[in-house]
């Protein structure tokens, strides 16, 4: 009786497997300690793998942090997208204030908060900070703001710009949930805040 061997992964999947375990160690060490106080061994140990592996993948531990930090950002904005998809809000504005809502949920999240809000803008700087947070949620804001004018219900106005306002305005309303001495309290803050942003874009200011 012939018995099949196991398929042999090759050179690109075991390297993706690599990859992949020390990503998720980086971030539930980072995500615990932040990153200041994780050592590249620390990640290499819990990933089971060697310091020549993770130096293999990444030059330094402020690159697998940047490499964690996009799929932290990535994993944020398909996981808004397919929310609001599940929910099924009656109307754009409606939507736009769930995504708004969804948004600082997940950025309250612990681990969520320590890479994206606390550790990223000081170890990448606030330029590549935004960079990548633009990359990922600019394009989902001004899709839904064209949508919104398509049907309507938000006069006609520069979507980019818009949209940047509204990224940046997002991004301080979690930045300031995650300094705050009670985030729930501040979560609820500036639901209501985001809230009234939103509700006033369809007003018309056009003379």
């Amino acid at each position: 009786m012939k018995v099949n061997s196991p398929t042999r992964r090759t050179q690109s999947e075991r390297t993706a497997a690599t990859r992949a375990q020390l990503l998720a160690a980086a971030r539930k060490l980072f995500a615990a300690k932040g990153f200041a106080e994780v050592s590249t061994q620390a990640v290499v140990e819990a990933a089971g793998v060697t310091r020549g592996a993770l130096y293999h993948q990444f030059q330094d531990k402020a690159d697998l942090f940047a490499a964690l930090y996009e799929q932290v950002e990535e994993q944020l904005a398909a996981d808004v997208v397919a929310a609001i998809a599940a929910e099924k809000p009656a109307g754009t504005m409606a939507a736009m204030r769930l995504g708004a809502r969804l948004f600082l949920d997940h950025c309250s999240a612990p681990d969520v908060a320590q890479i994206v809000l606390i550790d990223a803008p000081s170890v990448l700087g606030w330029e590549r900070w935004r960079e990548v947070g633009i990359r990922y949620g600019l394009g989902i804001i001004e899709g839904m703001l064209a949508q919104a004018v398509d049907e309507g219900v938000v006069p006609p106005q520069p979507l980019r710009a818009t949209a940047h306002v509204l990224l940046s305005a997002l991004d301080e309303a979690a930045l300031y949930i995650s300094r705050a001495a009670d985030p729930d309290v501040a979560r609820c803050d500036m639901y209501a805040v985001c809230d009234r942003l939103i509700a006033g874009l369809s007003a018309d200011y056009s003379d």
